[in-house]
């Protein structure tokens, strides 16, 4: 029912903006007198009128989320397990990891901090902030050695929707919803194994998170 909703009021919407243009074009020839090329200025006016209202930041949020993929999206690692072994020596044998690891929630729902103790020296962190400046989110978690509070390894995305994400409700401007970034499964997967590498055994021994 309310995607029959929706497709209705797109079909007035559009009808509204073929409206516009024509009413547009027709100003220009009318009342201005313009001919030629100019004709199309007029046509412009009553498109943009109807248009700007309702999609003035449907590009802009596009061009937006596409320059922060390119720039700060992306997965580092910046310590190998190798690396991290070698200055550990014989302590990633004796790591223990939950069934359900405990979590620790901070802040609220446009800027949360949730902490997952993996084992003694483990943690992550998944930091998102957001909806902020043109509907942008921001996702980062890291991987963290607790004894030196060294980041060992990151991944940092971006999405976007007209409100905060809640039960796949992005905002009456669902054009606007975008995910992820372009190739966020690979660099998440990449994430996902190098978080596993340094979990250790497995073992239902309770972990405090404080």
């Amino acid at each position: 029912m309310f995607g029959l909703i929706v497709f209705g009021l797109l079909g007035i919407y559009l009808l509204l903006l073929v409206w516009a243009t024509r009413r547009g074009w027709r100003w220009g020839v009318e009342k201005k007198g313009w001919t030629g090329r100019k004709r199309w200025l007029g046509a412009a006016i009553g498109f943009l009128i109807v248009y700007l209202p309702v999609f003035w930041d449907w590009i802009p949020t596009f061009v937006m989320h596409q320059y922060y993929c390119a720039t700060e999206a992306g997965f580092w690692v910046y310590k190998t397990l190798d690396q991290w072994k070698a200055e550990n020596p014989g302590v990633m044998e004796t790591l223990t990891t939950q069934q359900v690891p405990p979590h620790k929630f901070e802040g609220d729902e446009n800027n949360l901090t949730s902490t997952t103790l993996w084992n003694s020296r483990i943690k992550s962190t998944l930091k998102r902030q957001g909806p902020i400046f043109l509907h942008r989110s921001r996702q980062e978690n890291e991987l963290i050695d607790i004894k030196s509070n060294e980041i060992l390894a990151r991944y940092v995305d971006f999405s976007t929707s007209h409100e905060l994400r809640q039960a796949g409700w992005y905002g009456w401007k669902f054009w606007l919803a975008i995910d992820h970034c372009p190739n966020y499964r690979d660099k998440g997967i990449q994430f996902g194994k190098f978080l596993e590498q340094l979990k250790g055994a497995e073992t239902i021994n309770r972990v405090s998170v404080d």
